[in-house]
């Protein structure tokens, strides 16, 4: 729960002989990271046969997906179907061969009579703006001598089209007067057709083109198209139908193949990537160690003769080549994505999941907190979890949950019910609510002060995460002078003395620097101290390390680097802090925005009145838990993970069968 998964790394020497069965082991499970171990193998073998084979089941599966699109079928795969072995390619082609002959002729027939119905529609839309002018323009359109332009144009542009074309011999004709855009006809000699194009151009006139296959008049020939367009949709329906009884002949057919062909690959690709030797092949991956007896057993079940040799490996240490398998707890999963998204933990490193399932919920809440509002973001994200309605926020359903049930609980500790606060309660919704606790509204300082007294509880507890994690990896050197080091720590708790000092005598003095600065300790002398421990952090790791030159860029580069470090570290130690000022400013905005609703509102209420306060329920809800939203991953990716996380990780990708199987 705290941790990725415990994996070992395992090799395998299989024999010849049981190849298929144990690639058909390792790929079945769902808990074997594959290695490449093609490296191990002998040169002089040549290539492997296996590496054409995957080629080819790649190809057919392909072939059988298309088939299934063509047929609106979806791909299903079997959830507990076991994989009983490679297929011979000779045997499954020759059936989707057939199928597939079968279904190409209706599906291309299909293909083209919807490009027909697609280029009718097409120029059916052409002909509309002309359809009642009662002109033959198909003869001119081909005449040998006359060179013809339909079109619509901006009314502005006629008198400019006009003007251009002045020069040259012209015939121009308004077909149909419209305030906007006048349907226009330009005829000219062929030798000016150059003219004529580029001036109609510039004019920004729309040409209408006019079907080389029909003749007459635009109303004859819309008439004809019509026609043509109805005939094409029914021609269109009687094909789907046809592909519909074919989906329903094969669709059983169809899923075998695709299950039997989709196996076949995913083997034939393990196989590829295994280390062949001249009797046995070499395979090397991870597994977690929780599933590795369940694995051995079934292995030994395959093949007899096969080795196995398997290397649990430490959590302590640095290990940038070993997989990480998160737990897999459903409840968490919008937490993980959260933590993923900045990054995967790496093998040996804290998995802050669990930390940010409590503290992510509870800032939000502290931001937002209204129990109606809260109540309505709980539901929210039951219909979107259970996919009942607003099934594109599935994967947030449950993180709206969590917030909104904190949202909840900081509701009544405000007071504050979709708005309503104090006297406007008992005015308003007939019922007495007092704050458990306080209204930000009436107590700003107050709720301010403590927004920065729970940001140094949470950075401090960030910095002693990060020496835990330093102290796993056995990383000594960032343990005691990295930038969330043993040094920055202790000049993290000067520095909030001097804060104590510069806001001491203000309402927004944060009660915990107070008690820090009240420890009986020579801050003054230890703050200057750390101070230069933190300024030259690089020169005191680079000795822990053993790295040589010690100074990096000489002496003036080093003193200038130096102060900098300690700039930064001083500013970011400010900025982090002060940075939580905001979860005290958004429950203050919360309540104003409120207050806002209410001041369009008016006091009497009326409809007018509720359908106010609804429509401005559902914009807070909307817009400003939006806002709170990033504010509160914002706080989290930027002050409390970059302290102790790191990230980096290599994500665990084991074999598989069934594409939509979980991760283990």
């Amino acid at each position: 729960m705290f941790f990725p998964r415990e994996m070992t790394e395992v090799e395998l020497i299989v024999p010849s002989k049981d190849l298929v069965a144990v690639a058909k082991v390792i790929s079945g499970h769902g808990v074997f990271h594959q290695v490449d171990s093609t490296y191990l193998g002998l040169e002089s073998l040549g290539p492997s046969a296996w590496q054409e084979k995957a080629g080819n089941y790649s190809a057919l599966e392909r072939r059988i997906q298309t088939i299934m699109q063509n047929l609106a079928l979806a791909e299903e795969y079997p959830l507990k179907a076991a994989a009983d072995s490679i297929v011979e390619l000779e045997v499954v082609r020759p059936n989707v061969d057939r199928i597939d002959e079968e279904v190409k002729g209706t599906s291309d027939q299909l293909s083209n009579e919807k490009k027909r119905l697609e280029l009718l529609e097409s120029q059916l839309r052409q002909l509309e703006p002309i359809a009642d002018i009662n002109v033959e323009v198909g003869a001119l359109k081909n005449s040998s001598y006359m060179h013809s332009i339909l079109g619509v144009l901006p009314t502005a542009n006629i008198s400019r089209l006009q003007t251009s074309i002045g020069r040259v011999p012209h015939v121009f004709f308004t077909l149909r007067e419209d305030s906007q855009k006048p349907v226009v006809w330009i005829l000219g000699p062929k030798s000016n057709s150059d003219i004529l194009d580029r001036a109609a151009k510039s004019a920004y006139l729309t040409p209408l083109s006019l079907p080389d296959e029909f003749s007459g008049t635009p109303e004859q020939i819309t008439g004809v198209l019509k026609k043509e367009i109805e005939t094409a949709k029914k021609k269109i329906s009687e094909l789907e139908s046809n592909l519909s009884k074919l989906a329903g002949k094969h669709k059983t057919e169809l899923q075998k193949l695709l299950w039997d062909v989709h196996i076949s690959r995913v083997m034939a690709d393990a196989i590829v990537r295994f280390g062949q030797l001249r009797h046995t092949y070499v395979v090397v991956g991870w597994v977690p160690t929780a599933n590795l007896e369940n694995l051995t057993t079934r292995l030994k079940q395959a093949s007899k003769e096969v080795l196995i040799e398997a290397m649990p490996t430490s959590r302590t240490g640095h290990h940038s080549n070993v997989p990480v398998a998160l737990t897999n707890n459903k409840w968490l999963r919008p937490i993980q994505e959260l933590v993923t998204t900045f990054g995967r933990p790496s093998y040996g490193e804290l998995d802050p999941t669990l930390l940010i399932a409590f503290s992510f919920p509870i800032l939000y809440g502290a931001m937002f907190g209204d129990i109606g509002q809260g109540l309505v973001l709980m539901l929210a994200g039951f219909l979107a979890h259970n996919r009942i309605a607003l099934k594109g926020l599935q994967s947030l359903g449950l993180l709206l949950v969590y917030a909104g049930f904190f949202a909840t609980v900081f509701g009544f500790l405000y007071g504050s019910i979709f708005g309503f606060e104090g006297h406007l309660v008992e005015e308003y919704l007939h019922f007495h609510l007092e704050p458990l606790w306080m209204s930000p509204l009436e107590n700003i300082l107050a709720i301010l002060s403590f927004a920065i007294d729970a940001g140094i509880i949470i950075l401090i507890f960030a910095f002693l995460l990060g020496l835990f994690n330093n102290v796993r990896s056995r990383d000594w050197a960032h343990f005691w002078f990295g930038h969330t080091g043993v040094v920055a720590l202790c000049f993290y708790f000067c520095f909030l003395t001097v804060i104590d000092g510069l806001l001491g005598t203000t309402p927004i003095a944060p009660q915990v620097a107070a008690a820090i600065a009240r420890i009986p300790l020579p801050f003054n002398i230890l703050t200057p101290v750390f101070a230069l421990g933190l300024m030259f952090n690089s020169l005191f790791r680079n000795i822990v390390e053993g790295h040589r030159p010690l100074l990096d860029g000489g002496f003036g580069m080093f003193v200038i680097t130096s102060i900098m470090d300690l700039v930064e570290g001083a500013i970011s130690m400010l900025s982090n802090t002060l940075s939580f000022v905001r979860v005290g400013a958004f429950a203050v905005a919360h309540g104003g925005l409120s207050l806002a609703i209410f001041s369009l509102a008016g006091e009497e209420p009326d409809l007018g009145f509720w359908i106010t306060i609804i429509i401005g329920n559902i914009f807070i809800i909307g817009f400003e838990g939006l806002i709170v939203y990033i504010q509160t991953m914002r706080l989290h990716y930027y002050e409390i993970l970059g302290k102790f996380f790191h990230g980096g990780g290599m994500r665990f990708e084991p074999l598989k069968l069934n594409p939509s199987q979980e991760e283990a």
